[in-house]
This record gives C-alpha cells, sequence and structure tokens, in this order.
C-alpha cells in the first residue's frame, strides 16, 4: 500500500476517533489513586469490598500466576518440573497474609468515587439479603455477560463491515 494511502488511513481512523470522543462514545477518565480520602470513607469502602469479594479475585490471580509460571518453566525445563513446583508452592505461600493490601487499594479507588452516604447506601445494600445474592452471583453474571458481549460483538463486526460496504457501493465504490 502507497504511503499516502496508510496516511489517509490513519486520518480517516483518527477522525473516527476524535468524532466518537467528541460524541461522548469514548469516556477517558484518570482515577484520582494519589487523592487524599478521609479514613472512614477508606473503611466504609472496604466494608463494601469485604461484602462482595465473592470470586476470591487476590487468591484465583496468585493461582493463576503459579500456573502460567510453570507452563512457562517446565515448557522449556520439562526436568525440573517437581522442583518448579515446589519453588511455586512457596513463592505462594509468600503471597498468604498480602491479600488486605490489594483490597484496601481497591477500597481507595471505591472511596474517590463515591461520597460517604454513598458508600454507606452501597454498603447497606450489600449487607442485605439482595445484595449478598448479587454479590454471590457477580462472578457468574460477570462470565455471562461476557459471552453475550462477544455475541454483540461478533455480529456487530460483520453488521457495521456490511454496512459500510453497502454505503460504498452506494457511493460508486467496489471493494
Amino acid at each position: 500500500m502507497a504511503f499516502w494511502k496508510k496516511a489517509n488511513l490513519v486520518r480517516g481512523a483518527r477522525t473516527v476517533i476524535a468524532a466518537a470522543l467528541t460524541m461522548g462514545f469514548i469516556g477517558l477518565s484518570v482515577p484520582a489513586y494519589a487523592q487524599e480520602v478521609a479514613p472512614e470513607a477508606l473503611a466504609m469502602a472496604r466494608k463494601y469490598v469485604d461484602l462482595t469479594d465473592r470470586s476470591a479475585i487476590y487468591e484465583t490471580t496468585i493461582v493463576e500466576t503459579g500456573i502460567e509460571t510453570m507452563r512457562q518453566i517446565v515448557q522449556q525445563n520439562p526436568e525440573i518440573m517437581d522442583k518448579t513446583n515446589d519453588a511455586i508452592t512457596k513463592v505462594i505461600e509468600g503471597y498468604k497474609g498480602q491479600k488486605g493490601e490489594l483490597l484496601d487499594q481497591f477500597a481507595r479507588v471505591y472511596a474517590t468515587r463515591f461520597s460517604m452516604e454513598e458508600l454507606q447506601q452501597i454498603v447497606d445494600f450489600y449487607s442485605s439479603p439482595t445484595g449478598q445474592k448479587l454479590a454471590s452471583a457477580n462472578s457468574e453474571l460477570n462470565t455471562d455477560l461476557q459471552r453475550v458481549m462477544q455475541v454483540f460483538t461478533n455480529n456487530l463486526k460483520r453488521e457495521f463491515f456490511a454496512k459500510v460496504r453497502a454505503e460504498l457501493r452506494a457511493q460508486g465504490v467496489e471493494i
């Protein structure tokens, strides 16, 4: 492809992105991690995080990282599988007791986004039977929603391309 065609393609993509930003389709915000947060807001946000931590994200992430590390090392060095397993087990043990640090960071994110009153309402809801049911179901719900979104995205890509192609055809351009 000629340079000028590539340049036009990039310019066209930039135009689409700029239009999307202008229309609010893409929202970019920077979290206020460094922002000072009142200790009571952090405590309330942490209460919410604790109430909704049903999928054990910290533990799951540590174990998944251990599995990924095992695959990576053993693929190249199958003869050290047992030693690698022992090493990974030892390293995983070292991460026990550090979950609170991650959950505190989650709490900080919520505390910077919600007022104390809103955090209290959130905690009250998730302390209720319905809130507990939602917290328990969230992991499965997220998986189901990801599947729905994947089907939507796949269909949208085909449909969108076909519509653009039809629009171009209407202008006398055949691709």
